[in-house]
C-alpha cells in the first residue's frame, strides 16, 4: 500500500492539515515558526546575504537563522546560492513557491501589526505582565 505522503507527492492527493498523518502539518509547523515568518517577510523580493538578513532579523541567532534557511530550502521556499570565493559568499532568495507562501504569512503579520492595539487591551493583564518576561 503506498504512503500518503507519497501520493500527495504524486499530485493523487491535496494536503489536508487537520489530519494527523497528513505531510502538510510539518510543512505547516515550518512555514509558520516564528523565525521562518520573519524570515520569509525579510527575503520578498530580494537577494541577500546571511548576516545581511540576520542583522534585518532582530533577535535571531546565527543558529536559528541557519537551521530556518535550512529547512525552508529543504521545503523549497528558500534558494541558497554559494560562490566559490575566499572568503565564502553566500545569498538567499525566495524561490517562486516561497514568493508564494511569503505573501500568505505576510499577509497574517500585517494582520497582527493592523490589530495589535486590540489584542493588546483583550488580553488580561497577568497575560501582558507574562508576554513581557518572556520578551
Amino acid at each position: 500500500m503506498p504512503k500518503l505522503s507519497d501520493a500527495v507527492r504524486s499530485g493523487a492527493l491535496t494536503g489536508n492539515v487537520l489530519a494527523q498523518d497528513c505531510p502538510s502539518r510539518n510543512i505547516l509547523k515550518h512555514v509558520t515558526s516564528r523565525w521562518a515568518v520573519l524570515t520569509l517577510i525579510a527575503l520578498q523580493g530580494r537577494t541577500i546575504r546571511f548576516a545581511a538578513l540576520r542583522r534585518m532579523i532582530g533577535g535571531v541567532s546565527d543558529r536559528m537563522l541557519t537551521q530556518t534557511l535550512q529547512t525552508l530550502e529543504a521545503d523549497g521556499f528558500v534558494h541558497r546560492r554559494a560562490f566559490d570565493v575566499v572568503p565564502p559568499h553566500v545569498e538567499y532568495c525566495l524561490t517562486p513557491l516561497g514568493q508564494d507562501v511569503a505573501q500568505h504569512v505576510r499577509g497574517l503579520a500585517d494582520w497582527i501589526e493592523d490589530n495589535l492595539h486590540q489584542i493588546l487591551v483583550a488580553r488580561p493583564e497577568e497575560t501582558l505582565q507574562s508576554a513581557d518576561r518572556e520578551a
